[in-house]
């Protein structure tokens, strides 16, 4: 079974972010770089149905400068994805969820899968958008949000906890798949894999080897536009309350005035 893990190159997750004033777009060169925390599950998940499988292989496919090669597709090649796929055109810089859905989609036409597996979200956007996108943009059925996945042949099957209950789905190969953090526990890469990554392939390319149109992708091919952003506000103190005989008065009046009861 052939398999495409989408994966991005985020800021670390504690870090504290930034915008470029400019154009208002995520400054991802003042802070350490990392692969997206939640796609370890998709990579993982990945990993563990090639093994299952006992064939086919795992291709890591992500979008952005050429660091990215480094910070997002090396980590997933040192855990044991097969080779890497990067997309990197300056044209992409400043894409919304639905033009980078497009770069991707652009992309896997060109590779021969049986599923693509991403994360559910990514730590610097957090809009779940892509996989959606992506399935509706390949032609192909996305089974997202999944903590549960099963393949056999040519069929998934996909499990997805929903508000107030439960839901089992499935669909036919080749299908868009989206994993939530818990699915699976994350391998490290250990020393050996290091080293092996740093022989795998790694094809690098260009916007024009995938035919994407400019005007559908960076900031003037977005659908969405940010006017205005303003940094966040330092946190206020918080309200002291010394029990003098009214402290649990005092602490239900905050509750009932800040509609928390």
């Amino acid at each position: 079974m052939n398999i495409v893990v989408c994966v991005k190159r985020v800021p670390e997750t504690a870090a504290e972010k930034k915008l470029d004033p400019e154009d208002f777009t995520l400054d991802r060169e003042s802070v350490e770089a990392i692969m997206n925390p939640v796609d370890e599950y998709a990579v993982e998940e990945a990993l563990k149905i090639r093994d299952a499988a006992g064939d086919g292989e795992v291709t890591v496919l992500t979008m952005g400068p050429e660091p990215a090669q480094k910070e997002a597709v090396r980590k997933a090649l040192a855990m044991g994805a097969d080779k890497g796929v990067l997309v990197s055109d300056p044209a992409l810089h400043g894409s919304d969820a639905m033009a980078t859905a497009y770069a991707l989609a652009l992309a896997l036409a060109q590779l021969e899968f049986d599923l693509c597996i991403l994360g559910s979200e990514s730590t610097d956007a957090r809009t779940s958008l892509v996989p959606q996108a992506l399935g509706q943009l390949m032609g192909m059925t996305a089974l997202t949000e999944i903590k549960q996945l099963e393949v056999e042949g040519g069929a998934v099957k996909a499990h997805r906890e929903e508000e107030g209950g439960h839901a089992v789905v499935e669909a036919s190969t080749p299908a868009i798949v989206s994993v939530v953090k818990g699915i699976n526990e994350p391998r490290y890469a250990t020393l050996k894999g290091i080293m092996a990554a740093k022989s795998k392939e790694v094809q690098v390319l260009s916007g024009e080897e995938i035919g994407i149109d400019p005007e559908q992708v960076g900031l003037a091919g977005s659908k969405t536009v940010v006017l205005e952003a303003q940094p966040r506000p330092p946190k206020d103190q918080g309200e002291i309350v010394k029990d003098d005989g009214e402290g649990a008065a005092k602490l239900a009046d905050f509750l009932q005035r800040n509609k928390f009861v």
